[in-house]
């Protein structure tokens, strides 16, 4: 594999002799080789003020920079599958070239034994026949930016001159789809389509076809650096209420026509809760600290929502990326998220599901007056207690054996007269067998 004209000079340090007893298993590394640019300007965006932080940077990721990410992502990797993870800004904007020498790279590296997987997010615009090609000899996870149907979408989701974007977005996704690339919609939840979930879940299963979905809640903090400061947030954020509304009206379509067929990440997450199994998202874990973002010039963050100067751990040209994540400063980062949960969240029927979500949106206080409370709870505590009865029913399917798409059948052919099996107390045909 050969890397552009003047790479070389700028050696990355060895793997170290002996790994950090620290150091996790496992963790994700979500690269960012354009940094904070983009060809839109989405109001709500937490990324683009990060450009701030760099001034006068071009803004693209060298390519020793490159090859140091994929050795060290590739050489810290203690299990057999190892995830090569790029986001922005707008990650296309590097060219199509960048990721041929990207996944070139991984394969020359890689160790035997070893199988890669390649994600990328995107906003979806600068998608051609030539990237959806390249996207699916290689087996990426293409994660496409949609906020439902074009009046929703186009809100908030605007190009820098204002202009609506669902057209182009939509011709991405066609392009994608006639390619075979595997797809993921990323929906953010936010004060414009708060209140319509049903519209957007349908034009995603219906109008797209999508079969996977995450939805993320806007929380957006209205401050003038850009970093997670204040407890006010701006006009575009989700209202706490809405969120659990939004979640609760999907869930009860999904969970009568859709279990098996649509795979929606927060009901995935749930039900791993209700079968003690690990947490399959970080926000609901009782720790963090795992996964980490990099800079376009190697500099790496605690996290993606914390790359600000404060949470800068270092940079992988001069210190191995594996050491930064075993540093007592990245440790204590991730275990801050159970020691600081409030008293009110520790004695919460739903924290094993919960835990206390993100810490980025933990700016809020208790009933009591303890800080630290997430501003999302009372959206997550309704949601979770409403969905309590049929996560229960599939995860003793599964325990059993059996499959969790039994459970529409179960509800949706309860007696009418009878109360519903979800255990919302209703009558079935005021429930789920409507």
């Amino acid at each position: 594999m050969t890397l552009s004209p003047g790479v070389g000079p700028r050696p990355s340090p060895p793997m170290p002799a002996d790994r950090p007893p620290t150091a996790p298993a496992s963790f994700h590394v979500l690269a960012k080789p354009s940094g904070p640019i983009c060809n839109l300007d989405c109001t709500y965006c937490f990324f683009l003020s990060k450009e701030a932080l760099y001034p006068g940077d071009r803004f693209r990721m060298p390519d020793d920079v490159l090859a140091a990410y994929i050795r060290q992502t590739i050489e810290a990797e203690t299990a057999p599958e190892v995830t090569i993870a790029w986001q922005g800004g707008e990650p296309t904007l590097m060219g199509v070239d960048f990721f041929r020498r990207a996944v070139a790279l991984a394969e020359e590296l890689k160790h035997p034994g070893q199988q890669l997987h390649h994600t990328i997010q995107t906003n979806g615009t600068l998608l051609t026949d030539e990237w959806c090609a390249l996207l699916k000899r290689h087996d990426f996870l293409v994660g496409l930016s949609v906020d439902g149907p074009a009046a929703l979408h186009d809100v908030y989701r605007v190009d820098k001159r204002g202009d609506a974007t669902f057209a182009k977005v939509r011709r991405g996704w066609d392009l994608l789809q006639a390619h075979g690339v595997d797809t993921n919609i990323l929906c953010t939840v936010n004060a414009a389509n708060q209140h319509a979930p049903l519209d957007v879940y349908r034009s995603f299963r219906d109008d797209l076809g999508a079969r996977h979905i995450q939805f993320i809640p806007i929380v957006e903090r209205d401050n003038e650096t850009g970093f997670q400061e204040g407890d006010a947030v701006t006009n575009r954020s989700v209202d706490p209420e809405a969120w659990g509304r939004f979640l609760t009206a999907v869930f009860d379509e999904w969970v009568v026509r859709d279990v098996g067929t649509v795979f929606v990440q927060m009901f995935d997450a749930a039900l791993a809760s209700w079968l003690g199994l690990p947490a399959s998202m970080c926000i609901f874990a009782e720790t963090c600290g795992n996964a980490l973002a990099l800079e376009h010039n190697g500099d790496l963050y605690s996290c993606d929502h914390f790359v600000e100067p404060d949470h800068l751990l270092g940079n992988i040209m001069q210190t191995h990326m594996v050491e930064l994540v075993a540093s007592p400063r990245q440790r204590a980062f991730g275990d801050a998220k159970r020691d600081t949960l409030p008293r009110y969240c520790i004695e919460c029927d739903v924290r094993f599901a919960c835990n206390g979500e993100c810490p980025k949106n933990r700016f809020t206080v208790t009933p009591d007056g303890e800080p630290g409370l997430n501003y999302l709870c009372a959206g997550y505590k309704a949601f979770f207690t409403q969905v309590d009865g049929p996560m229960r029913i599939m995860a003793d399917l599964l325990r059993r054996g059996r499959y969790a798409d039994e459970l529409m059948g179960i509800l949706r052919n309860a007696p009418r007269n009878e109360p519903c099996p979800c255990g919302s107390g209703r009558k079935a045909k005021h429930c789920h067998a409507r």
